[in-house]
């Protein structure tokens, strides 16, 4: 009888029971909801003043671009100082830029360069937040449970695409009252506004442990230059990160061109655009419920594999596909590769991190996801104009599986068991 207890419960429930992460999951359920309907609203918004799929890709371009720049600084910055500090000044930025777009809505005064400045401050918001939220949630849960943990992390991030963008388009195209300019635009950056200071308010009773710090405070490019020898000193790491740069230029990019999709090849109007903007994260919750439940995972770098060749094969398909229904399957199909992609990259990058560089190694796992899509995007948006949108995010797949590939034979990404870094590798010789 002894048995049945908090130990016999399922992992999701275990690392749900936790106070401290429930605190923080609060805050990233509200604050995914705001981001994936600002993303939405601003890329159609873009798309009808422009009609240009260069202009509409540059919201993502804008939106990444400040993760290349300040993700290895950030994460040192997490390793260093108060993590919810950090946090909640990323969640000031995403308001104030919120206020900023809503005011210009308000007025008609509204332009594409606005749009971009406030996925830029998006974009810095985000590089502070991803590796102090994530390095919290490690040392509130620690590694027996950090699969559980992110997957549950990343059911968030999955809910909040999933309602946020049908939520913001069903406002765009319905209600246009009052307000003569952008009426739809304007009303749903009155609920935008709103939820960016609800989870600001639950980010106050937020607690976090303070985790290992470093002992002596080192030069910045010292710490860069540590964080980097160590992830070459990593096999399994350096192909995650590799395919990491790969897939986030040359096939994430493709999903920006939905609303494109939606209303030029499909003809349908914003509700429905919205609700297949969130398709993926169909796929993306049913696949992250799973991997919380799970108990403990050896092969991980195997699981993050086929959820990135699956997302890379499905960007060829869904661009071509005449009817509504059958591109809303496909891209919930992309979702569960991608929510496998998503969890196992966080997991291999802090299992394979030191204790006391963790911030910043998910500050250069970050590093990655930016630094190949503002360029990539940029590409596959001006090739877009060229030849078509379905022509450019096909040749961009193919080219992102072709050169993706080789990493799985030479690297031991998939045909080993995951393992901390070296000079913290148990002696027994257990996996």
């Amino acid at each position: 009888m002894a048995r049945i207890g908090v130990r016999s419960t399922s992992p999701m429930l275990e690392v749900l029971g936790n106070q401290r992460f429930r605190a923080i999951w609060y805050v990233v359920n509200v604050a995914e909801l705001t981001r994936w309907m600002e993303l939405l609203v601003t890329s159609l918004l873009v798309y009808s003043l422009t009609n240009s799929a260069l202009m509409l890709v540059l919201v993502l371009a804008f939106e990444n671009l400040p993760r290349p720049i300040f993700s290895p600084f950030t994460g040192i910055i997490a390793d260093r100082f108060d993590r919810k500090k950090i946090w909640f000044s990323s969640l000031a930025i995403k308001a104030g830029a919120g206020i900023a777009l809503f005011v210009l809505l308000l007025f008609g005064l509204i332009a594409p360069w606005h749009v971009f400045a406030a996925m830029l401050l998006q974009g810095v918001s985000r590089a502070l937040e991803d590796p102090a939220r994530r390095t919290a949630i490690f040392d509130i849960v620690g590694e027996r449970r950090v699969v559980n943990a992110l997957s549950i992390d990343s059911m968030s991030h999955t809910v909040g695409r999933m309602i946020g963008p049908f939520v913001g388009g069903f406002l765009v195209e319905h209600v246009t009252y009052l307000w003569p300019h952008y009426a739809g635009y304007t009303w749903t950056y009155v609920l935008v506004v709103a939820m960016h200071m609800a989870s600001m308010a639950l980010a106050i009773r937020v607690r976090i442990p303070r985790g290992e710090r470093q002992g002596r405070v080192e030069p910045i490019w010292n710490s860069l230059g540590d964080v980097v020898r160590a992830a070459f000193s990593h096999r399994q790491l350096m192909g995650m990160l590799f395919i990491t740069i790969m897939i986030n230029g040359l096939t994430f990019p493709a999903r920006q061109f939905v609303p494109a999709i939606g209303r030029d090849h499909l003809e349908i109007g914003e509700t429905l655009i919205g609700l297949l903007a969130a398709a993926e994260a169909v796929g993306q919750l049913v696949t992250a419920f799973i991997l919380a439940s799970v108990g403990t995972v050896r092969y991980h770098g195997r699981i993050f594999a086929a959820g990135a060749f699956t997302a890379m094969v499905l960007s060829t398909v869904f661009v071509w596909s005449p009817w509504y229904g059958v591109t809303f399957a496909i891209l919930v199909l992309s979702g569960i590769g991608m929510s496998c992609f998503g969890t196992m990259q966080g997991a291999i990058t802090m299992r394979s991190s030191p204790p006391e560089m963790r911030g910043r190694m998910v500050g250069l796992q970050s590093l990655c996801i930016g630094i190949g899509t503002p360029p990539g995007g940029v590409f596959m948006g001006w090739l877009g104009d060229q030849i078509g949108i379905q022509w450019s995010v096909t040749f961009n797949a193919l080219a992102c599986i072709a050169i993706s590939l080789p990493v799985l034979f030479l690297t031991p990404l998939v045909t080993r068991p995951s393992q901390p870094p070296p000079e913290t590798r148990p002696q027994s010789g257990r996996a």
